[in-house]
């Protein structure tokens, strides 16, 4: 297991180890982002960090245990966008602020596809998990792994600054007062899920479906968010 594998690791220092475990991360995201998760193979992550196959599973005992790295990036580079959406509306009323952080999560999502799809992976293997049996070798190998514990350190924050930034609005009155925020918090969060399966689907064509614009599909869904918010 990815644990175990780490704790009979070389006497490398762990400053050096560190970096090389980032690089292989990069390496794994170069080739994911160009051939997808399901496509890509361990043999073209490690040549693309110039390291040898024997050297990436020393690390990496799976290509599932690397994904989950890379969904920890994800995660953690969404909550950074959603912290700077915040810090940069702070002087604006909450239903602005809640507004921006929407907007924010659509262009981090469009200009980060492997990210946004792993994101939505790992939701999708915590569902597969609970219905799964404990006891299951697979199962056992991912939740010790300790990029899967980081994630879950991670996984509720952007959704639990959203709900404060509508809380905000709803104290300073730009937000109705009978709104649930966790509600319209998941609303918007399904929104943008839509959004980028559409994009996904559609790949270069910014017109897949009936002639729609994506772009213009993108504007409605926000105006349609907001408007079910403002007081």
């Amino acid at each position: 297991m990815y644990l175990a594998r780490l704790s009979v690791r070389d006497n490398m220092d762990p400053s050096k180890r560190q970096l090389k475990e980032h690089k292989i991360i990069d390496a794994a995201i170069e080739v994911m982002a160009t051939t997808g998760y399901q496509k890509s193979k361990m043999d073209d992550i490690a040549k693309a960090a110039g390291i040898t196959k024997v050297t990436l599973y020393s690390y990496f005992d799976s290509k599932e245990n690397l994904y989950l790295a890379i969904m920890y990036r994800a995660f953690q580079a969404l909550t950074e966008v959603f912290y700077g959406s915040i810090d940069q509306n702070k002087s604006n009323n909450g239903l602005v602020a809640t507004h921006a952080i929407f907007e924010s999560f659509f262009n981090f999502c469009e200009r980060n596809f492997l990210y946004s799809e792993s994101i939505l992976d790992y939701f999708s293997m915590i569902r597969s998990l609970s219905r799964d049996k404990a006891g299951d070798k697979d199962i056992s190998a991912t939740i010790e792994s300790t990029y899967f514990i980081r994630i879950q350190d991670l996984q509720n924050l952007p959704l639990k600054l959203t709900v404060k930034e509508m809380e905000r609005g709803i104290k300073d009155g730009s937000i109705k007062p009978d709104v649930d925020c966790m509600l319209h918090t998941l609303q918007g969060w399904t929104m943008v899920v839509g959004y980028i399966k559409l994009l996904s689907a559609s790949s270069k064509n910014e017109s897949p479906l009936l002639n729609v614009n994506l772009k213009s599909l993108k504007e409605l869904s926000l105006s349609l968010s907001i408007k079910a918010l403002e007081a």
